[in-house]
């Protein structure tokens, strides 16, 4: 099944029940590592907001959640490499296991920005946990990262928290956006 949204077509890549059970393995997975400690879990505004919500359900421990968001697409269809700030952190995460939860990680330039980041306010410890993980787009190495939904291809996607042009973030699955599309006679 095929969709619009603004001017481009997209193709359905992922269904929400994978990501859903992906999110329960994921969400036991950080219970059993962190169980006997009190985590904070910080969702990277905007596209996290699903994922997190889907995540946290099967995160069993006591832990707490907040939020940052940065921005490096600004709407368009590839990362500008210029990383915007627009709501820093509110909690004191000194001495603190902090899990970053990402809805996609591709060059890792926005990844590696925010931990440098918060590295600086000194906590015990840093994971991230990413919906979507591009491989062969990465141009970092980034040992923190060590929860992965899903590896994908180096393709233009929307759905589940993520959005094109402000646009598809509420769509329950993952869509791929479809290339060399011919004009329908």
């Amino acid at each position: 099944m095929k969709i619009q949204i603004a001017d481009l077509e997209f193709e359905k890549m992922i269904v929400y029940e994978s990501i859903e059970k992906r999110a329960m393995q994921i969400g036991e997975q950080l219970t059993e590592e962190y169980r006997g400690r009190l985590p904070v879990f910080i969702g990277v505004l905007n596209g996290s907001f699903m994922f997190i919500a889907e995540l946290l359900k099967n995160v069993t421990i006591q832990c707490e959640v907040a939020f940052m968001k940065l921005s490096s697409y600004h709407g368009g269809l590839e990362t500008s490499r210029t990383i915007t700030d627009e709501f820093d952190l509110n909690v004191d995460i000194t001495d603190r296991d902090v899990i970053l939860v990402e809805d996609i990680v591709d060059t890792g330039n926005t990844l590696r920005y925010l931990i440098d980041k918060l590295k600086s306010r000194n906590p015990a410890s840093i994971t991230t946990c990413s919906l979507l993980y591009k491989p062969q787009a990465m141009e970092h190495v980034i040992p923190e990262l060590k929860y992965i939904g899903f590896e994908i291809e180096n393709k233009f996607v929307v759905g589940f928290g993520l959005d094109y042009q402000d646009l598809g973030r509420n769509l329950k699955d993952v869509y791929q956006l479809v290339i060399g599309l011919q004009p329908e006679a």
